[in-house]
């Protein structure tokens, strides 16, 4: 049809862009999911290792990591093993494909430096105040304790600043926070100040200690 004032003939949409057939790219898509398939059956994964792990079983590891034998090698990545950082315990992971069948999995634990009673239940705590359940062979670590409002984390800074004297357990309570050494004991109200003067202790071996923003009291 003649535009009005034009010497221009339009044609329809279907003049302008014939039709292509579109069996070329279905064959396409078909051969490219044949092909996923295949490889899938094909290197599957057969071999997983778990290395690094004393608190969490192997087992537990795999199932947190995703990895299981049958998935397909090829898929395998780090988008499934994220489970990991799951578990309190695992502090980092790294997860390694070897061709053709294999995942290696490398764990870092957290390391516990004490045990935690809270609740009627005994945790295992790690330096960075992370709680971690199901500790097993960690009784000879020292045991904090208390009631009131939270401060397991100021009992883990005074176990870390008096790490030289074995500390057996740390007290804490709203009044102040006492630490049980093999022999003595030290008192304060003060976070802050028992910090400061952890390093005169020694100055007064087997001795009941209070300790005050002024100063140390040696008790008699």
């Amino acid at each position: 049809m003649a535009r009005p004032g034009t010497g221009v003939t339009t044609a329809g949409a279907a003049a302008e862009h014939p039709s292509r057939p579109r069996w070329p790219w279905i064959v396409g898509a078909a051969l490219l999911g044949a092909a996923l398939a295949a490889s899938w059956f094909a290197l599957p994964v057969r071999q997983i290792g778990v290395t690094g792990n004393v608190q969490v079983p192997a087992a537990r590891v795999k199932q947190l990591a995703g990895a299981q034998a049958g998935f397909g090698w090829l898929y395998y990545g780090p988008w499934r093993a994220r489970g990991l950082l799951d578990s309190p315990w695992i502090a980092s992971a790294v997860v390694t494909r070897r061709f053709p069948d294999r995942v290696a999995i490398a764990v870092t634990e957290r390391r516990a430096v004490a045990r935690w009673q809270s609740g009627g239940v005994t945790k295992a705590v790690s330096a960075d105040g992370a709680v971690m359940p199901g500790s097993s062979g960690l009784g000879a670590l020292p045991l904090i304790r208390g009631w009131g409002p939270d401060r397991h984390t100021d009992a883990l800074r005074v176990i870390s600043a008096l790490s030289g004297y074995n500390v057996r357990s740390v007290d804490y309570s709203p009044a102040g926070l006492r630490v049980s050494l093999p022999t003595g004991s030290i008192w304060s109200g003060d976070l802050e100040s028992l910090l400061k003067y952890a390093g005169s202790i020694s100055m007064y071996p087997d001795k009941d200690l209070a300790i005050y923003p002024w100063g140390v009291s040696v008790q008699e």
